[in-house]
């Protein structure tokens, strides 16, 4: 492990970080992306990913806290406050910024460890801070994994590790095309319930004890035909007021956790 300083953000390196905070394509390009905070930092190296660096402010995080992170080998590197800001997208945090491995997420690297999996499956989320909130609720339940249909967000877009309080690093996650997905899902026998306006039934009269997905699409446009023609069930959450969706995150939790009550309850 080596350590140096660096107080400059014009420093080569530091430019170089900021690319990969701030642009999609740059954390495509070279295979990295930036982990802020210690909570998130912990859970990255609890779910396997590699840190190639670790950077740290040192009048925001002690020694006895830099002690718990820098067993993960690599550099690490002091920054001055300066550089600090510069790098950090939460305008208050631990002092502390890893530069981290991004993960294959394709269709096929998808292991189920269950014979009877839960999953949550979103189609085309674009907003970081609901994709986080997926992310959240899907840890919350367990779920065997979560499956992002025609991705149209960065997966290690800074907002959405935020946003998820890194459960982007705990939870399975895969990505694919919409018919990918369905071809998958039909492989292994999954039942999939849809939330959708159409051809619906209340989401509590289904059986969710077999091997079950639940699929959510986007409040603007919902599912497309095509996860709707392949639906075991679509379903649909009642609603007593004057509109007829509510939040992704909030109807998928809703649904997700149903699930899990009646497997509770098996």
């Amino acid at each position: 492990m080596s350590q140096k300083t660096i107080s400059s953000i014009q420093n080569a390196y530091i430019k170089q970080l900021f690319l990969l905070k701030e642009k999609s394509r740059e954390r495509k390009k070279t295979g990295l992306f930036l982990i802020e905070g210690q909570r998130e930092l912990a859970l990255a190296i609890k779910g396997n990913f590699e840190i190639d660096t670790l950077l740290y402010y040192p009048e925001l995080v002690s020694e006895a806290q830099l002690k718990e992170f820098t067993f993960i080998g690599g550099n690490v590197i002091e920054i001055s406050k300066e550089v600090f800001q510069k790098l950090a997208h939460r305008s208050t945090t631990e002092g502390v910024i890893a530069v981290a491995k991004s993960k294959s997420h394709e269709i096929d690297t998808l292991q189920l460890e269950h014979k009877n999996p839960l999953i949550l499956i979103a189609e085309a989320p674009e907003k970081p801070g609901n994709i986080g909130a997926l992310l959240r609720t899907a840890d919350a339940a367990n779920v065997d994994a979560v499956i992002i249909a025609n991705p149209k967000s960065d997966l290690y877009n800074p907002n959405i590790i935020r946003s998820s309080v890194g459960c982007v690093f705990t939870t399975q996650i895969v990505m694919g095309s919409t018919s990918e997905i369905i071809d998958f899902l039909n492989d292994n026998s999954i039942n999939t319930y849809c939330a959708a306006l159409q051809a619906s039934v209340e989401y509590q009269t289904q059986d969710y004890t077999k091997p079950t997905a639940i699929v959510v699409g986007t409040e603007a446009d919902g599912l497309t035909d095509e996860w709707l023609k392949a639906s075991t069930q679509n379903i649909i959450i009642p609603m007593q007021g004057e509109i007829d969706s509510m939040n992704v995150s909030v109807a998928a939790g809703i649904l997700i956790f149903e699930a899990k009550r009646q497997r509770n309850f098996k």
